[in-house]
């Protein structure tokens, strides 16, 4: 795993890392990854996402095969969603704090607003609160995650996957937004004491419709969490 990456990669990569940690999707921990080819990956550097300077390169990570040194244990979920997803070109691990405080009462937030759409019914949940450090934990959250955009760990973050890593990125920013609805729902409900009420939720076929990519609809989110960024354009 040697073989020099592309700087337009590494640099899409650094992008993605501090987008997350400017919009405080993550903290001290978190990574996220760009699929390569069918064999490999690359990963953003082993340090806080936000704090990833200009030539802070990533390290090239096989999907099939031992961690290099250096690289962080949880990437390994990486690999585990690459093997089983070769559409995902994509991974964020992030640390939102509204889907992390949600995901300890087991719940992850459902298709209530637009945002909420791109994960309908609801993302599914991983509902173990320990790291994930050990090939058969990935597989299992890679197995929970199956076809959606988004898996939860209880406690533990949440795992995105789109199409490419700035995606990822907008999909994480999309599920903490819908895990804020969410909150607010439960607190709305405690405060009027009026128990469940009555769900508004998109149905199937509503959230077929509003979850679109069309008319720069990731872009202009990307274009968002990037502003500023010392490496743009």
């Amino acid at each position: 795993m040697s073989q020099p990456v592309a700087e337009d990669i590494q640099v899409r990569v650094r992008k993605a890392a501090r987008a997350l940690g400017n919009a405080g999707l993550v903290h001290a921990y978190g990574h996220c990854s760009q699929r390569i080819d069918e064999d490999s990956f690359l990963v953003c550097a082993a340090k806080p996402m936000g704090m990833i300077a200009p030539g802070d390169d990533g390290d090239l990570v096989p999907i099939d095969g031992p961690l290099p040194d250096g690289v962080l244990g949880e990437v390994r979920l990486h690999q585990q969603i690459y093997q089983a997803r070769a559409d995902v070109g994509g991974i964020c691990r992030t640390m939102p704090p509204n889907a992390m405080s949600l995901s300890t009462l087991g719940l992850t937030p459902k298709a209530r607003h637009g945002f909420g759409a791109y994960f309908y019914p609801q993302a599914p949940l991983w509902d173990s609160p320990m790291l994930v450090r050990d090939d058969e934990a990935a597989k299992g959250v890679a197995e929970t995650l199956g076809q959606a955009r988004a898996v939860v760990m209880r406690g533990n973050g949440v795992v995105t996957a789109g199409d490419d890593i700035e995606q990822a990125v907008v999909f994480t920013w999309y599920f903490e937004d819908a895990a804020r609805a969410e909150w607010q729902v439960l607190h709305a409900r405690a405060a009027i004491d009026k128990g469940a009420g009555e769900e508004r939720l998109f149905t199937y076929e509503q959230a077929e419709i509003r979850a679109v990519g069309t008319g720069r609809i990731y872009e202009r989110m990307w274009d968002y969490l990037t502003q500023n960024d010392p490496e743009l354009p």
